[in-house]
């Protein structure tokens, strides 16, 4: 069932021109509209692919169907898009909706940590997951994340955002490209070590049931994709058969004149948050050596 949208907050960042909004349920979402600049798909996207993230156990907010009536888009004239020389009314009806990270305590929630403070995440080793999903859904775009700590700690925590490019965006093609869907900075890659690293993540998805891939579909509302099931369904099966190609994937990334992995082939203990840093430490310091 869809949560109803009950507040509109404010309008948010990013091309999708999403919109903070308060739901029934109590949570901040915040929302994607189907006439949103990009293209109505890629609110299947996020939601199809965050609840691969969700099977795999990566971080990624809960993400929701939401409904906003069409009283609450009259009486609110912040719900508008901003089309390129025109404005247009937010479409009312099922939209897309990713819990907000950080909920209702502001100032918990940055978009950049520094070098330092990177390389103490809880779940740095999670970046190595998060790629395996980019490219297993051909990303196009850049690796996004938020960076989150509760009140009185000291540690952020990685919270990765916004899957509304994979599959191409409104495309829906898998376009591989070695430096797509990777995130920006390379000190997130620098306690890979070897294929061990990418576990459990890794194995999660190669393994995934098809059940769990067909049921995300199943949840995507029809109007979101123009209600072409033959189109969703031949999504679905490319994603399916592309299962046993995550690694050769990762593997040409690994290739790149980039070199996002220097430790590559290196001991570590992937387990041990120790054993990252000892990694991270000594990487640092040889980068700066050279």
């Amino acid at each position: 069932m869809a949560v109803q949208a009950v507040q509109h907050i404010r309008r948010m960042r990013g091309g999708a021109q999403g919109q903070l909004m308060l739901g029934a349920d109590g949570h901040l979402y915040v929302v994607k509209f189907r006439n949103n600049p990009q293209h109505p798909r890629v609110l299947a996207n996020e939601l199809v692919v965050s609840r691969l993230a969700a099977a795999a156990g990566l971080s990624a907010p809960v993400a929701e169907v939401i409904e906003v009536s069409d009283w609450l888009v009259e009486n609110t004239p912040e719900l508008e898009m901003d089309l390129g020389g025109r404005k247009e009314r937010c479409r009312p009806g099922l939209q897309f909706g990713s819990r907000y990270v950080g909920g209702l305590m502001p100032g918990q929630v940055v978009d950049y940590l520094p070098e330092t403070h990177l390389a103490e995440l809880k779940n740095l080793a999670e970046f190595a997951g998060i790629l395996a999903l980019d490219k297993w859904t051909a990303n196009a775009n850049g690796r996004q994340a938020v960076f989150a700590r509760r009140q009185r700690e000291r540690r952020y925590r990685a919270v990765f955002i916004d899957f509304g490019y994979c599959f191409h965006a409104g495309e829906w093609r898998f376009e591989d490209a070695p430096l797509r869907g990777v995130y920006y900075r390379n000190d997130v890659y620098r306690g890979i070590t070897g294929w061990e690293s990418f576990e459990p993540w890794l194995g999660h998805l190669e393994t995934l049931p098809a059940d769990t891939v067909w049921q995300a579909a199943n949840e995507v509302p029809p109007e979101w994709y123009g209600g072409d099931t033959g189109e969703m369904e031949a999504l679905v099966e490319k994603l399916l058969a592309r299962r046993s190609r995550i690694r050769d994937l990762i593997e040409a990334f690994r290739r790149t004149e980039r070199n996002p992995f220097p430790n590559w082939g290196r001991p570590g203990d992937q387990g041990n948050t120790g054993g990252w840093m000892a990694v991270l430490s000594g990487s640092t310091m040889e980068g700066r050596v050279q």
